[in-house]
């Protein structure tokens, strides 16, 4: 097998030694994966620059990755079933988003939460694939080998650099998030190239090489460094910025896929005399990534990796969770796996499982037919907020490149769209800024929490695979009942609420071309070409979604929520699609906005949605319509009975918050 050793360096209990019920206590093991890949095996032709790293005497190619597992302290007493997180920027994301575990510093020990993954049983683990994860403790990476030309010297090229700021600068860091930059080789090449623009697809005005430099403010001085860009004059917030320039030393981005396939494959299939802490426990191996690891989830299965160096299947299901249709850049030379920017492969065809031919490119291709092609197919689960059609290309994962048809589904895959959620984890108290990286929008942030969604999609992903349940019916946006529509017909109704702007521009998926080999790439920046047709959820009178899976709180309203909000002029580029993470593409925050209290400011205000107080009787009535509501998700499988309680109590928060000032009926004579 392609682990070499596994060197656990930390053992220790998790959660302080919490039992969680039948399954009792959990450990934490921590360490380096190594691995030995041979870069001519057809199981890695896919990934980019392989055959470029150096060998061995005896030909395999040698990297390693952080590493961290949770397993019961007693195996037998667990289920039987890894579940293999995909981390988001060296972080893990399945804690907070199964088991509702707050969102810690990642240098903060552990928590479990309401410890759903550990009642369940199962064994999760962690490796790190991302070589430009930031060196903060806690943060597991990829330490990948160097590409290098045939007479063994580095590789030198271009690469184009994204930024928007939130907030008057003159530095910035040559990296989306604080990630390991690619250092500008020369800090007077006056080939480099800064633009501006006023929106992502806006036209591109070229900042003068004199304006700006490589460098960055110390002690009160401007210093040169390859690191960072300064312009004395400042880069204005909202705008967009594009830095290209070259620098040397390509670091093998895609071994991280290598690094994943490799590790979950070693925990399921390897012995106890290769040193496997779980050997002999697991029968099954599912996948989770969120956002970016959703993306990395789809590139996975698109470049073929699912089938290990010996040629065994790794994850029998996968749960891609709000990826949109969006790949990401995990394999490509020069790439940045944290960038989003939208004129990256990040947007690159194909979007659909199934193969489309896109007649202005010249391409076939489909995200699932390499895989096909290699054997089954994994169950898969995608799972989608209203979000992701507003920003990353949603509907093109089911519905044709020419937006004209809805497209079949494999009978392998589910799409389930959590209609009216936002991308991010809802907000539970409402509010329009978030000062950890000074993101304001025009109206409160979305509160619909989706994770009893994902709880009960795991539970239905692992009947399906184990015991041939079929999981249930997909639910998202479709042209053949309108409930997937263009953008202006839900402008129609959204408009007509008081205060409420709409987006302007759209953000848009354009075809790139990056020349002949997208991976490694020869037009630098790439060429724009037309765009895809954008399709969206349609909505009803209120502005909430039709389609998809409805939590109570959009079946029983008392607020229009959407999937998009739109920057505040305090932070620039107002009108425009806020990214809450303040780059551009990046995670986008969606809206919660209260219906009137009441009828008597439902009518001062013009507000055509009917007031809280004249849709319910009593705060009694609105939770009894709620209780109604989760428990007929329960009954069509898209919600776990335990999750119950969970989403009446957080409706009856809700209410509270949004209706203070109306007085509840049996108070009506004090």
């Amino acid at each position: 097998m392609a682990v070499g050793r596994l060197e656990i360096t930390s053992r220790q209990p998790f959660a302080n030694g919490e039992s969680f019920g039948d399954v009792g206590p959990y450990e934490q093991l921590d360490g380096a994966a190594y691995f030995v890949v041979d870069p001519v095996n057809p199981a890695n032709e896919t990934v980019t620059d392989l055959k470029l790293a150096p060998r061995s005497n005896t030909g395999e190619v040698h990297f390693y990755s952080d590493f961290r597992i949770l397993q019961p302290v007693d195996p037998a007493k667990g289920n039987g079933r890894l579940f293999f997180d995909i981390l988001n920027r060296g972080r893990g994301p399945c804690l907070r988003n199964f088991n509702n575990a707050p969102d810690l510093a990642p240098d903060v020990p552990l928590e479990a939460g309401n410890g759903f993954l550990m009642r369940q049983g199962y064994t999760v683990a962690w490796c790190g694939w991302q070589h430009d994860a930031p060196d903060v403790p806690g943060v597991l990476r990829l330490y990948p080998p160097e590409a290098r030309n045939r007479d063994g010297s580095r590789i030198t090229g271009k690469l184009v650099v994204t930024f928007v700021p939130n907030a008057p600068i003159q530095e910035q860091f040559l990296s989306d998030r604080n990630h390991r930059p690619y250092p500008a080789n020369n800090l007077e090449d006056w080939d480099s190239v800064m633009t501006v623009q006023d929106s992502e697809d806006g036209p591109e005005q070229v900042i003068p090489r004199e304006q700006w430099a490589f460098a960055r403010v110390q002690d009160d001085r401007v210093v040169p460094d390859a690191n960072y860009v300064y312009m004395a004059s400042g880069f204005q917030p909202g705008k967009v910025y594009q830095v290209i320039y070259s620098t040397t030393g390509a670091p093998i981005v895609g071994a991280g896929l290598l690094a994943t396939r490799e590790l979950a494959a070693f925990l399921r299939y390897g012995s106890a005399d290769a040193g496997n802490p779980c050997a002999g426990t697991l029968e099954r191996a599912y996948s989770f990534g969120s956002s970016q690891s959703g993306r990395f989830l789809r590139d996975l299965v698109y470049y073929g990796l699912n089938y290990a160096e010996d040629g065994r299947p790794v994850f029998d299901g996968l749960i891609p969770h709000v990826a949109g249709a969006k790949h990401g850049e995990f394999n490509q030379r020069f790439a940045q796996p944290s960038s989003q920017a939208s004129r990256s492969p990040n947007n690159l065809f194909p979007f659909s499982d199934g193969e489309q031919t896109d007649p202005e490119i010249g391409r076939t291709d489909g995200v699932l037919s390499r895989a096909a092609a290699q054997g089954p197919l994994p169950r898969i689960m995608y799972t989608y907020t209203s979000s992701e059609y507003w920003g990353g290309g949603g509907g093109m994962v089911h519905i044709d490149i020419e937006g004209a048809q809805d497209l079949p589904v494999p009978e392998e895959v589910r799409i389930y769209h959590f209609g009216g959620a936002q991308h991010p984890l809802g907000t539970p108290n409402l509010r329009d800024s978030d000062p950890a990286n000074g993101s304001r929008g025009q109206q409160p942030f979305n509160c619909l929490d989706y994770r009893p969604l994902l709880r009960a999609a795991l539970v239905n992903l692992d009947r399906w695979v184990t015991d041939g349940q079929a999981a249930p019916p997909s639910a998202y946006p479709r042209l053949d009942n309108g409930t997937a529509v263009t953008p202006e017909a839900v402008a129609a109704t959204i408009q007509t609420i008081p205060g409420v702007n709409f987006p302007e521009p759209l953000r848009r998926f354009y075809r790139l071309d990056f020349g002949p080999e997208p991976t490694v790439a020869s037009n630098v920046p790439a060429i724009v070409g037309q765009p895809y047709p954008l399709l969206v959820p349609a909505v009803d009178s209120d502005g909430n979604e039709r389609a998809g899976i409805r939590l109570p709180l959009t079946t029983v309203p008392i607020a229009t929520h959407t999937g998009w909000n739109l920057r505040h002029a305090e932070i620039g580029g107002e009108g425009q699609i806020l990214s809450s993470g303040g780059a551009t593409g990046g995670t986008l925050a969606g809206s919660t906005i209260p219906f009137p209290p009441t009828c008597e400011e439902r009518e001062a205000s013009g507000d055509p949605r009917l007031s809280i107080e004249e849709r319910y009787g009593s705060r009694e009535d609105y939770l009894a319509q709620i209780r109604g509501a989760a428990e007929e998700l329960v009954q069509q499988g898209y919600v776990l009975t335990e999750d119950v309680e969970l989403l009446v109590s957080q409706a009856g928060d809700h209410y509270n918050e949004l209706v203070s000032r109306v007085r509840e009926p049996q108070a009506a004579d004090n």
